[in-house]
């Protein structure tokens, strides 16, 4: 946690994944996040990971640092207390994140009659207004075939959401972008961010797409080879695989050194007529013919041995480890400071990530939990809409809201 933020404050109105992390973003940064949700859970309130006690470890992940009030969004009066709480006054608040869809009681329009220089940020699934999740939006690009071993002819499917990941950071990129704007005189507006469009950015940012219209065709599998350069995952003589990355031209010199198979690959650029010195695209090129003289010289070598000497050169390599491993792993997790151990509301003590950027200038404040489903519905009522206690105890009389 930091204070960047400090005196924000953002309504979310959200579900699943990229809105959650806009803003547990925001809220990681200082910012006073509050979400709301339907009385009882929406529809990621119960998600998998769930705890023995069938707590979700996924909403108690995505919704750390931020409050909670619960209300009955099926009701006209619950749906008029979103509206208000995302238009609510003052010169740090008017800011929403929501996926909520674009007509209805909180699109943009209807929110803008409340409070004219309000910010919208809204995930959508299709740019068009359809439906689309990350694996549907993947599917749709063509990674899945781009991706497992060569010859396999199923669409592999990874298990990152990244399209909703990179929506959520692109989301909390444009509402502090909107907010400077506004605070210059912009007024304010609504950023529609779409997993489709940032998908179809995205590939195309990265060449996929002129790489595809050039060569009438996408790219094929390759298994775990990387494209474009050499590096692939190798064995040791002791059963560790190793991924084996050779970039620049030093860390391709310190590569055959530490291999001592410099004579080897010699022989195979005089043979083609090339130099692999420095150029990577070649060394891919002509990965069939390298990849073997590497597989026997890093067989013959225990990870033990290979490693330090891999290190010593600046080459380039990562294990392959379980999950379980990664826990152990201080650079990941044991010793990472920016994971503290706190307790959850599912009444569990585990590790818990606050802000993922570092900044050496500040020093990093405590990680904040997740609520609890309600956890700060009074208090929101209270210190954002102004409510006096008689009114917040009809609203829980009639079942209007919820305090957990």
């Amino acid at each position: 946690m930091y204070d960047l933020l400090k005196g924000l404050r953002v309504v979310e109105g959200s579900a699943f994944v990229a809105a959650p992390t806009c803003g547990l973003y925001l809220a990681q940064m200082g910012a006073e996040v509050i979400r709301f949700d339907q009385i009882g859970g929406g529809p990621d309130f119960r998600r998998w990971p769930l705890a023995d006690n069938g707590m979700s470890l996924y909403w108690e992940g995505l919704n750390k640092a931020k409050k909670s009030i619960a209300i009955d969004l099926a009701r006209p009066e619950g749906r008029e207390l979103a509206q208000r709480l995302a238009a609510a006054p003052g010169d740090d608040g008017g800011l929403f994140v929501t996926n909520f869809p674009v007509d209805g009681f909180l699109s943009y329009e209807r929110l803008k009659a409340l409070r004219d220089d309000l910010i919208c940020v809204r995930v959508m699934g299709w740019a068009d207004g359809a439906q689309g999740m990350d694996y549907t939006i993947n599917a749709a690009l063509g990674l899945p075939d781009m991706t497992g071993p060569v010859g396999d002819p199923r669409p592999v499917n990874h298990v990152l959401a990244a399209w909703d990941l990179l929506t959520g950071a692109y989301c909390a990129f444009g509402l502090v972008s909107a907010l400077l704007a506004r605070m210059r005189g912009g007024g304010g507006r609504e950023i529609r961010c779409s997993l489709s469009d940032i998908g179809a950015a995205s590939m195309a940012n990265m060449g996929f797409m002129a790489e595809t219209l050039f060569a009438g065709h996408q790219r094929p599998r390759m298994g775990n080879d990387v494209f474009g350069a050499f590096g692939r995952d190798f064995t040791t003589k002791d059963g560790q695989k190793l991924m084996l990355l050779c970039i620049t031209p030093k860390q391709w010199s310190k590569a055959l050194d530490v291999l001592g198979i410099a004579a080897e690959v010699a022989a195979v650029e005089a043979e083609l007529g090339v130099s692999f010195a420095k150029d990577e695209g070649l060394r891919f090129t002509h990965r069939a013919r390298l990849y073997p003289l590497f597989e026997r010289a890093v067989a013959a070598k225990t990870a033990g041995e290979l490693t330090p000497a891999l290190d010593a050169g600046g080459v380039t390599w990562g294990a392959y480890q379980t999950l379980e491993a990664a826990l152990e792993d201080r650079r990941l997790y044991k010793d990472n400071p920016i994971f503290e151990t706190i307790r959850h509301p599912s009444g569990l003590d585990y590790p818990a990530p606050g802000a993922m950027g570092t900044i050496p200038q500040d020093a990093r404040q405590a990680v904040a939990p997740a609520p609890r489903l309600g956890q700060h519905t009074d208090e929101v009522l209270a210190e954002v809409l102004g409510m006096d206690g008689a009114e917040i105890a009809r609203l829980h009389d009639a079942g209007i809201v919820a305090q957990g």
